[in-house]
């Protein structure tokens, strides 16, 4: 299965992205509620209708990019927060992306890869990340029961494909997670090496 922007453009044209819950999840929001500086620079990769930017970007920080390879979600991004700012909503490849960011939200990008990416998504979250920059986020704990995407992982993978470029300072399971999620979500933190 080619994981491509015709594939992601079609999923959101049918409403088939089953894993956009319609708001923020709680742990981005919480993780969010507690930082203070409103002018650091955050990447949400993999945005889709990234209803995190829209709670990110109405509580102030403005400094925010949102990276997709489809158009169709970005739109839907600039159709309820208008003052977005167009050059900083992406639409390409995060693979592509050179620049570099104190804060990248994970929230089901790193589920949506095809698994054989994910050494790649590690090297390339470690180069966009300042030195002391965060990776934070979820990442599911659970096998999916068919195939994917969303694709599942297990925290002792996670810990062995992450440790070699970050310093994970978090990595465990949720307690805050909505309840369809409750229990197959990990909180992560980390920072690179």
């Amino acid at each position: 299965m080619l994981l491509d922007e015709k594939y992601w453009t079609e999923r959101y044209i049918n409403g088939n992205d089953r894993w956009d819950i319609g708001h923020i999840s709680t742990p981005i929001k919480e993780y969010i509620d507690q930082l203070e500086d409103k002018n650091i620079k955050i990447l949400i990769p993999g945005a889709g209708n990234s209803h995190e930017a829209e709670y990110i970007f109405n509580q102030g920080f403005k400094n925010l990019y949102v990276c997709d390879l489809s158009a169709a979600p970005l739109h839907n991004l600039k159709s309820r927060v208008p003052d977005f700012p167009p050059n900083q909503m992406i639409k390409g490849d995060f693979f592509d992306i050179t620049d570099t960011f104190d804060l990248v939200l994970e929230q089901t990008f790193f589920c949506a890869l095809n698994p054989n990416l994910r050494p790649k998504y590690v090297s390339q979250m470690a180069k966009l990340l300042q030195p002391n920059g965060k990776l934070v986020g979820l990442l599911f704990s659970k096998i999916m029961e068919r195939e994917g995407p969303p694709f599942g992982g297990i925290k002792e993978d996670y810990i062995k494909l992450f440790s070699g470029k970050f310093e994970i300072k978090v990595m465990s399971p949720c307690t805050n997670s909505i309840g369809p999620r409750m229990d197959s979500e990990l909180f992560i933190h980390m920072q690179p090496k």
